[in-house]
């Protein structure tokens, strides 16, 4: 279950009583919606179908792969399923390579979805294992599915340039910097982020 309404408000007081820019910027636009995902399996395989494609096309292949496996998409079913109807569902190679990873983690038992480790950065490490779940991919499912309070994905551009907006940074700040700027938000930075990226694009800022 990612951060509640209640979770994030309290998680931006802590940080804006810390920074000045962070309390302008709330004054003005306010605290943001809640992004929750379910935990589990089928979220880090919508991750991957999603992958460098549109919302729209990544829910079509979605709809597919419902369609030919069942809503539950269980994993030795799609471990099954051959490359060419996989293909027909509009999954390249590279992404069977990906999702057959997940299935083959998550059904062998080397990957517990239930039962993450506790450290942030353990937790990351164990869903990096998948082939195609990148550092950022980690952070987004641990943030927005599982709601861990401290996550900062600072590799992400766009919390890079709503750091800088925020700030009032002369440019947008280079992941090492964005990690730095953060440390004093501690254990509240899974709210900072998800208030970047409400401020990315806001005409009121």
């Amino acid at each position: 279950m990612g951060l509640t309404a209640q979770a994030i408000a309290e998680g931006l007081d802590h940080v804006a009583a810390r920074s000045p820019g962070i309390a302008r910027a709330l004054e003005r636009v306010g605290y943001p919606e809640p992004r929750i995902r379910p935990t589990g399996y089928r979220t880090l395989l919508r991750t991957i179908v999603g992958q460098q494609v549109s919302v729209a096309a990544a829910a079509s292949v979605w709809n597919r792969l419902e369609a030919l496996l069942g809503e539950d998409l269980p994993p030795h079913d799609l471990l099954a399923a051959d490359f060419d109807a996989l293909r027909g569902c509009g999954l390249s190679r590279q992404k069977q390579g990906y999702a057959r990873s997940l299935c083959e983690l998550v059904q062998g038992g080397e990957l517990d979805l239930d039962d993450l480790p506790a450290d942030d950065e353990e937790a990351i490490a164990q869903l990096v294992r998948i082939k195609g779940i990148g550092r950022w991919s980690a952070e987004i499912y641990l943030l927005f599915a599982e709601g861990r309070p401290d996550i900062w994905p600072a590799g992400d551009l766009a919390v890079q340039a709503g750091l800088g907006k925020l700030l009032d940074l002369p440019e947008r700040p280079s992941e090492k910097d964005t990690r730095a700027l953060a440390e004093d938000w501690r254990p509240h930075r899974g709210a900072a982020a998800i208030f970047t990226w409400h401020c990315y694009n806001n005409p009121a800022l």
